[in-house]
């Protein structure tokens, strides 16, 4: 093992995130707000900054000045010891054109690795929902003494066609990368769960960026982390499977040991949502010996008044419950709740607005969205689409950022 070797963390942030639609039509992914006060990055930059991982480049693309902004405002590090989390844009370095994905992306700053000059590089995803001490998934890579290692989650082989799947061998080695196929291996030990890609990884320095010069070179490459880089690892063998399971975080529940959420779609952005809020919540917001860190905004408690209550819920600073009534809902700052009106298992974001006998039911409203007095979201989806709004598979109706969400 390498005595104290040198890391570079590169999260990938630059994603436009077109499922989550219309939560992504004016931020990034990463952007998106999540549990009343986070933000979708919040939880990978935590989970790093926890790890004791603290040199940290965000490359960005898309929309990005909500989460530039956030960035800069929230994750400053002390920079005495050299820490720091620097949002790196799209810089056309090598050429007239953006990144054609997200091996493209590291390929186009690989001055970012010169720099630094790390002995090992992370390269994990900024939009899932997890805690993890990525120290143990370094370990594990460095003591294998291979090119690269990618985080597996154990997932049930009749839903494992909808990820990228990992063939491992018993001594972990991966065999094969499979993009969402249609009969998933399973696992030597468990032969009903399949390895599930959960798009992290870890890589030694001086394979991982021979491996993306090759990428550039083939004309035919979609220049993608799991679809060519890892595969290219494969060919060699030269990649493992980090088992997510046998990772611990200090403060974890029985419950949510080893949680993890795609929120890549609206249905599974509410899912999570409603993980939260029930009396042992699958995953647990609370956790103070390995907190998810943010930035909190300078507002009063929530306040209830003429009767208000919650139930089942968050409730975020700055918000005002004036009479209204909240069920299993997520609310973040600045909302208010009118008399005589009803909230239930919804995603309230900044500073919405609910007028008196307003019904609120299975909705994501996004910031500053104004539901009118005795308008009613949720309840009549064909109404819900008439006016423009967005309903999910699920049925999660979203309002978009600044509507208004008029009684007839």
């Amino acid at each position: 093992m390498v005595a104290h070797p040198k890391i570079l963390s590169i999260v990938l942030a630059g994603g436009e995130g077109k499922r989550l639609m219309p939560l992504t039509a004016d931020r990034a992914k990463p952007a998106v707000r999540f549990g009343g006060t986070y933000r979708l990055i919040d939880f990978v930059l935590s989970n790093l900054a926890n790890s004791d991982l603290r040199q940290i480049a965000v490359l960005t693309q898309y929309k990005s000045h909500s989460l530039d902004r956030h960035i800069s405002m929230t994750w400053r590090f002390s920079t005495l010891l050299g820490n720091y989390v620097s949002p790196v844009p799209a810089q056309q370095r090598l050429g007239k054109q953006w990144y054609q994905g997200s091996a493209d992306a590291i390929y186009q700053s690989l001055n970012l690795i010169r720099d630094e000059d790390p002995d090992y590089i992370v390269v994990f995803g900024a939009d899932n929902i997890y805690r993890m001490d990525i120290g143990q998934m370094v370990d594990a890579h460095i003591d294998s003494g291979l090119g690269a290692t990618v985080a597996g989650i154990r997932v049930p082989r009749k839903d494992a066609s909808e990820f990228g799947v990992i063939d491992a061998a018993p001594d972990h080695k991966i065999r094969s990368f499979l993009e969402k196929p249609a009969n998933p291996p399973g696992l030597p030990d468990s032969p009903d769960e399949s390895f599930a890609s959960m798009g992290n990884y870890v890589f030694s320095r001086k394979a991982f960026v021979e491996a993306l010069r090759c990428d550039n070179e083939n004309p035919d490459g979609r220049h993608d982390m799991g679809g060519d880089i890892i595969p290219w690892f494969t060919e060699q063998g030269q990649s493992q499977v980090y088992d997510f399971t046998a990772n611990r975080v200090p403060g974890a529940t029985e419950k949510d040991n080893n949680y993890w959420r795609d929120v890549g779609s609206i249905d599974a952005f509410h899912e999570a949502h409603m993980d939260l809020v029930s009396v042992e919540p699958e995953f647990n917001l609370y956790n103070d010996r390995w907190p998810i860190f943010t930035h909190q905004p300078q507002l009063p408690g929530a306040k209830f008044v003429m009767r208000g209550r919650a139930e089942d819920s968050i409730v975020s600073q700055g918000c005002i419950i004036s009479g209204g009534e909240i069920e299993r809902s997520v609310l973040s700052p600045g909302v208010r709740v009118e008399k005589w009106s009803s909230v239930k298992d919804s995603v309230l974001m900044d500073s919405v607005d609910i007028g008196q006998h307003a019904v609120v039911r299975n909705a994501i409203l996004d910031k500053h969205v104004v539901v009118e007095a005795g308008a009613q979201v949720g309840v009549d989806h064909d109404h819900d689409r008439a006016r423009g709004l967005t309903v999910s598979e699920g049925g999660i109706v979203v309002a978009a950022k600044d509507a208004i969400i008029t009684r007839d």
